[in-house]
């Protein structure tokens, strides 16, 4: 980290931010605005936008701007057991409302921030720093399986193995309604560029203007549920769904499901109707089937059914 920093400008016209990525080639754009926009820059004394342009005799003081070697993920918190574990492999159930990793390097309260904590070799594993091993995610309101790869050729392999779809994703879905039959969905799936937060929508059937859709970069979804149990609930009906996924395509089995008519419990963000006192959605990552990385093996981990998945369905 770089710390205390004081910096007099020698010439006009460059921007803040281009000129602090220039004199501090060990940190990053990103960890450079971050600074700028958190105070920690001053110009003259002062706070100032990224996009200033400085004039000669300009005084920059940098209070604090993390490095590319500060971009990893902190251990905090209290790691819980895993479902499974191994010399190459760990297997967690991750509650809901837990986000699997952080968003930036000061982030904590994750599951990835706790494994860390527990095992450090999961720290320095993977192609992307605050993953720390984390082969897949899930949505921090769904719970779950999550593997983490504790070596870098176990996570090698198993990122190959998901990016080959010979994964086997196994979810329970508790959606609105009586559901009799089950089938088989295929969307082409793209973030809505309208928005600035994560909701997916169908590349080919959406409000969007025929300009803004040529520009959209789809990705092809196919989910599979059979209905497996049924529940009434002061006078609702819902439905059990086992649902099955070999993609891994952003909110998939929830966009999905509510592009059919068929929207999981509490999903807000995908129309259901919202209940009271509960929070996050009704989806569970149950289980996974796969190659072993290292003795190649077929491998089933499976989950416990979540508190709702058990009470009162029937």
């Amino acid at each position: 980290m770089i710390s205390d920093a004081t910096i007099i400008i020698r010439k006009s016209g460059v921007r803040l931010d281009v000129a602090l990525a220039e004199i501090f080639p060990s940190t990053t754009r990103a960890f450079v605005r971050e600074a700028i926009a958190t105070g920690h820059v001053l110009v003259n004394g002062h706070p100032v936008p990224k996009g200033l342009k400085l004039r000669s005799g300009a005084t920059v003081l940098v209070l604090e701007l993390l490095e590319a070697g500060d971009n990893i993920v902190a251990p905090a918190g209290e790691c819980p057991p895993p479902i499974f574990e191994d010399d190459s492999l760990l297997a967690f159930d991750k509650p809901a409302g837990m986000p699997v990793q952080p968003l930036t390097c000061r982030e904590t309260g994750t599951l990835v921030n706790a494994v860390v904590t527990r095992y450090p070799e999961c720290r320095e594993i993977g192609d992307r720093p605050l993953m720390a091993g984390a082969v897949h995610r899930i949505d921090a309101d769904t719970s779950g399986l999550v593997l983490v790869a504790r070596t870098a050729a176990a996570f090698k392999n198993l990122r190959e193995q998901f990016a080959a779809q010979t994964v086997t994703k196994t979810y329970l879905a508790l959606v609105e309604g009586a559901v009799a039959i089950g089938g088989t969905l295929k969307n082409d799936l793209v973030h809505d560029p309208t928005l600035n937060y994560c909701r997916m929508i169908d590349a080919h059937h959406n409000r969007l203007g025929r300009a803004m859709t040529a520009r959209l970069h789809p990705l092809h979804a196919v989910t599979q549920f059979v209905p497996i149990a049924h529940v009434t609930v002061e006078n609702e009906e819902r439905t059990l769904l086992e649902v099955t996924i070999r993609t891994g395509v952003t909110h998939q089995i929830r966009a999905q499901l509510a592009l059919a008519g068929l929207h999981i419990v509490n999903d807000r963000l995908y129309g259901a109707f919202a209940v009271e006192g509960q929070r996050g959605h009704c989806l569970h990552a149950l289980a996974a089937a796969f190659r072993h990385p290292v003795s190649g093996d077929p491998v089933e981990i499976r989950t416990p059914f979540p508190p709702w998945a058990r009470d009162g369905v029937s």
